[in-house]
């Protein structure tokens, strides 16, 4: 279920789009900044700040007068949810019994009860140790999320799965713009590997900071390359693309080349079996270690796209890929 989520969309609540959790009635135990990060949540054994143990995630103390704990995540670029993932991992006797959740969109940072919040969730009930998904059905935009917990503990991560939505509007017709940008919509769809980094990376903003802020596929033994297929978050008409090997210097690939299209349909699955015949976008290139390579007069002429497929030759790493171009929407 979860390997199809991060498939489907893009966790809107991540640090590196610019969101930040703005405020908590109390993070005692363990600060609320944690609620969103992007790695998994660890445990480890033996580690007590001043205030006790320390726990990966948000985590407030014992409540011992009336109400209840919650906190407020702003999210760095307006978006479409989709749905909630709550992880109590490693919470077990200190996980708040049930969660509810709330969204509006406000020009504030910490919007006010007069911010028109909206309950997309029912109360639920969470268990210690487990990762929960909750649906919903909203489809305006959304710019902020808070999440109550039932009466006080600990939650691991929240993880806000949706899609970006730019406003175009604000984008000049000849403007070039990365349109994989995960800002503006980009998300990687599917890869036939990802062993040692994530096919999403490569639409995150900056340089990677590490090999691990890549997508990296496991030593090929055996023939073939392996690819990644990836969605742009508007039509438009390639005039550049960029791919940087950052940190890449013993298993970055030999070479690589793109294919692109307009149109794709269907599963994930059935998505990446059509890419395989879409036309020669960037044809077959050579790559160096820790490198940003930018390529301009390699490019066909195919019009507008949407949808790209990167084929690496045969394996490796790389940190991100940048496709430049101009909206045609």
């Amino acid at each position: 279920m979860f390997d199809d989520l991060r498939r489907r969309y893009v966790d809107l609540a991540q640090p590196r789009l610019g969101s930040e959790v703005v405020y908590a009635t109390d993070d005692f135990f363990a600060d609320k900044s944690r609620l969103i990060s992007p790695e998994p949540p660890v445990f480890v054994a033996g580690k007590y700040d001043d205030n006790g143990k320390w726990m990966d995630g948000w985590e407030s103390r014992r409540k011992r007068t009336p109400g209840h704990d919650w906190c407020v995540i702003r999210l760095g670029v307006p978006g479409e949810v989709a749905g909630f993932e709550i992880d109590t991992a490693y919470f077990t006797g200190n996980y708040p019994p049930g969660a509810q959740l709330e969204v509006c969109r406000s020009d504030e940072v910490i919007p006010g009860e007069g911010a028109g919040w909206t309950v997309v969730t029912h109360r639920h009930d969470l268990k210690g140790d487990d990762r929960v998904w909750f649906p919903i059905d909203h489809a305006d935009p959304v710019t902020h999320v808070r999440l109550h917990i039932y009466p006080d503990g600990g939650v691991a991560r929240l993880r806000v799965w949706g899609r970006v939505l730019p406003d175009w509007s604000k984008v000049g017709v000849d403007e070039a713009i990365d349109l994989l940008a995960v800002a503006n919509g980009g998300r990687g769809i599917i890869a036939n590997d990802e062993h040692y980094g994530a096919v999403a990376n490569l639409t995150a903003p900056g340089r990677g900071a590490n090999m691990g802020d890549g997508w990296e596929t496991r030593r090929r033994r055996e023939p073939g390359h392996d690819w990644a297929v990836l969605e742009l978050g508007a039509f438009g008409r390639i005039d550049e693309i960029t791919v940087d090997t950052a940190h890449f210097k013993g298993n970055y690939p030999d070479r690589c080349s793109v294919q692109a299209s307009a149109r794709a349909h269907g599963s994930p699955e059935e998505i990446a079996k059509q890419a395989e015949a879409w036309p020669v976008l960037l044809p077959e290139v050579k790559l160096s270690a820790d490198h940003v390579h930018v390529f301009r007069d390699e490019l066909a002429a195919l019009g507008p796209v949407k949808f790209v497929r990167l084929n690496i030759y045969p394996d490796g790493g790389i940190s991100r890929l940048r496709v430049v171009g101009r909206v045609a929407i």
